[in-house]
């Protein structure tokens, strides 16, 4: 009986002690949320917050209007063109191995070429000597980091100008046009006539940084190589390491001139590219200037006399320049 008991005694202290186990979670306050189903329809915006609208660009050759006149230094009361003259000198970036748009002579040791020129034009401006100018080398993908920085006042470097650009920096009006072509060792079958969509399996170089190696990328067939320059890619092809170059024209011409070796192909341009002037963003007054300069060097023939000057001999005679367009 007391065996039967003390059973009956330890049922009954475990019902009680579940129990309290119950009444103790139901007065934890402790809740469970359901997890919401997702929304089938988007969310209506808030009519607090006003609606922005998404940045367009209709025409990447589009820029600033241009002075009516070149005002004299002690006119000029915009910040970032006092900064410059007080300075005493404009800080440029440029290319020390483009073949006759920036390039190093051998002899003189100084940089010369199509660019070269136009930042000369503009610090002449600005100062009443051309050589008010500080020349500071750069890669291709360097351009637009050192205008966001500050580092340089402006990029004189076969720079295409292109709507996502405009979000990261400014643009003079459009000073030359080119567009993209392919460079070939003469040694391929058919090297005068091919073209990119020819070089399937074929390695094609393209310097970092740079809208031909965007463009690149996206052709079916060729085997994408990069390097820091279009010269950096002329010594990989020289190598045995790539069989093409893709880039300007103007610059591909440059190359072939250094590499007999090569030949620029006829096959027709693949892109469009207007070269600008690069500006920090901020810097609209300096674009304002710089395309008064331009606009001049165009009206005077000063422009044609340096197309002439450098690229006659590989390209033909002078073109019109490029019909700017303002407006921004």
């Amino acid at each position: 009986m007391s065996v039967l008991m003390s059973v009956v005694r330890r049922r009954l202290s475990a019902l009680v002690a579940v129990a309290g186990l119950g009444v103790l979670a139901g007065c934890s306050g402790v809740t469970y949320a359901e997890t919401p189903l997702p929304q089938t329809t988007a969310p209506k915006p808030s009519s607090s917050a006003p609606a922005v609208a998404a940045p367009t660009c209709t025409n990447a050759t589009q820029s600033y209007d241009p002075l009516p006149t070149l005002p004299s230094r002690g006119e000029i009361t915009d910040a970032a063109m006092r900064k410059i003259i007080d300075k005493g000198y404009l800080t440029v970036g440029v290319s020390a191995d483009t073949y006759l748009f920036g390039a190093r002579n051998a002899f003189t040791g100084g940089i010369e070429g199509f660019d070269i020129d136009m930042a000369r034009a503009v610090a002449k401006a600005i100062f009443g000597d051309p050589g008010k100018l500080q020349l500071r080398v750069i890669t291709a993908a360097d351009r637009i980091p050192l205008l966001q920085d500050g580092s340089v006042d402006m990029v004189a470097r076969n720079l295409s100008m292109t709507c996502g650009r405009w979000n990261d920096i400014a643009f003079s009006a459009e000073y030359y046009r080119s567009g993209q072509k392919v460079l070939v060792s003469k040694a391929l079958p058919g090297a005068k006539d091919l073209s990119l969509t020819d070089l399937t399996g074929k390695r094609v170089c393209a310097p970092t940084g740079t809208t031909s190696l965007t463009k690149l990328q996206q052709v079916k067939g060729p085997v994408v190589v990069t390097a820091g320059t279009h010269t950096g890619c002329l010594v990989l092809l020289q190598q045995g390491k790539a069989d093409a170059i893709t880039g300007d024209d103007t610059v591909l011409a440059g190359l072939a001139a250094q590499d007999p070796n090569t030949v620029v192909t006829s096959a027709k341009a693949i892109t469009v590219e207007p070269y600008g002037l690069g500006l920090n963003k901020a810097d609209t007054y300096l674009a304002r200037y710089v395309n008064r300069v331009i606009a001049d060097l165009e009206a005077d023939g000063q422009w044609k006399a340096t197309y002439n000057r450098w690229l006659a001999a590989p390209l033909g005679p002078a073109p019109a320049p490029p019909t700017p367009v303002y407006g921004r």
